[in-house]
Parts: structure tokens; C-alpha cells; sequence
């Protein structure tokens, strides 16, 4: 299965630090026959509401793939750290194709639709 992990840790935790918790989930998840596709570590931003009285903190987003039991280590190592201040992991599914209309066949039966869709002419009052 196919997952991404976002994990969010403290702003006073220097970015040495940060890239060891990475190479540490990153070993986690090959010890547990797994394997990591994409790290990125997307620097401070700033978050959306306070998370224990931070305002920011420094983001890592890794896609991966592997079984349930490595999610499960994964999120049991990021949430007895502490200096992770957040995590969350989404399972990726597949991209549904969704077929595109069918075009009307000719132009005579666009130009039948039309004139069902105009409003009757009125027809004069009778004396």
C-alpha cells in the first residue's frame, strides 16, 4: 500500500536534528520491509493555529509504501517523541479514470435538442 506521512516538529529543535528523526523514520520503514519513495523537508512555515504554544515548526513530507505494521511503528516512534509536535499519515489510493461525455452524433440531433428547449410561440386570441 502507498501511503504519505507529514510530521511536523518543534521550532526550537535545530534542523540537525530534524534531519536525524527523518533518517530514523527512514530506517524504520526499510527495517520493516517497507520503502520510502520521496523525503522532502519543507523548512519552517508558520501553522495554521498554536500547537503547544508554537506558531511554527518544521515540516517533513515523505511518500512511502509498506504494510500496516509499518505505519504502525511509524506513528508509535513519532508519537513517543517528543520533539514532534504533530504527525499525520493518509493512505494513497488510486486515481480514478472518469470517461469524458460522449459529443452528439450529428449536428440534426443538436439542432432537434434546440428546438425542443425553445418556448412555444404564442398563438393569437381567438374573437
Amino acid at each position: 500500500m502507498n501511503y504519505e506521512t507529514t510530521f511536523i516538529c518543534s521550532p526550537e529543535v535545530p534542523a540537525e536534528k530534524v534531519e536525524e528523526i527523518t533518517s530514523k523514520v527512514t530506517k524504520l520503514i526499510e527495517s520493516s520491509k517497507g520503502s520510502v519513495k520521496t523525503v522532502q523537508q519543507l523548512g519552517k512555515k508558520r501553522l495554521a493555529y498554536p500547537i503547544s504554544k508554537f506558531r511554527e515548526g518544521s515540516y517533513v513530507y515523505m511518500e512511502l509504501s509498506g504494510e500496516g505494521s509499518t505505519i504502525s511503528a511509524i506513528e508509535n516512534f513519532l508519537k513517543f517523541n517528543d520533539s514532534v509536535i504533530r504527525f499525520l499519515t493518509v493512505k494513497v489510493e488510486k486515481k480514478k479514470v472518469v470517461a469524458k461525455p460522449k459529443a452528439p452524433a450529428a449536428p440534426e440531433a443538436a439542432a432537434a435538442e434546440v428546438k425542443q428547449n425553445e418556448p412555444a410561440t404564442e398563438q393569437p386570441a381567438l374573437a
